[in-house]
């Protein structure tokens, strides 16, 4: 088969590409895997510091995973020291989870190396690139979820 394709699409297919192999072995921080990672930044948004937690079934409702899954996930977080569990003050049989000032202080951390290296990348490109590759990957965004949109 001949392989018409336009040679600017077969040169963004090629770029696309080149990030997947762009894979950091490991989250910013090394203890956490990508879902105990994704787990305590909902918590960071979900929970107000003056309030009890959230209940594993909310949780498991916002990161649409699993009510066993984020048991498992609050256990392993739980024995690094990330998140507390505290019973409710009104309905004893429920517990509710919430970030310990260690799992904010690992949240910090890797919130400040994520966006160390985005300020790296503006810095090597400079700011008018850094715009304008920021404009392009919003269309490109847009562009991807009307496809999908199309395709249901």
């Amino acid at each position: 088969m001949e392989n018409k394709e336009n040679p600017s699409a077969q040169r963004l297919v090629k770029a696309f590409t080149q990030f997947r192999r762009y894979k950091r072995k490991r989250p910013p921080i090394l203890d956490l895997n990508h879902s105990e990672f994704a787990l305590l930044h909902k918590l960071k948004h979900a929970v107000k510091p003056d309030s009890p937690g959230i209940k594993v079934s909310e949780l498991s409702a916002l990161m649409d995973v699993t009510t066993p899954t984020v048991t498992q996930w609050v256990n392993g977080l739980e024995k690094k020291g990330y998140v507390v569990r505290n019973a409710d003050k009104e309905d004893r049989r429920v517990v509710r989870i919430k970030l310990s000032l260690k799992g904010e202080n690992i949240l910090k951390k890797a919130f400040d190396d994520f966006f160390a290296t985005f300020n790296g990348l503006v810095e090597y490109l400079g700011e008018e690139k850094s715009n304008q590759l920021a404009d392009l990957l919003e269309q490109v965004a847009n562009y991807f979820n009307q496809v999908n949109e199309n395709e249901k």
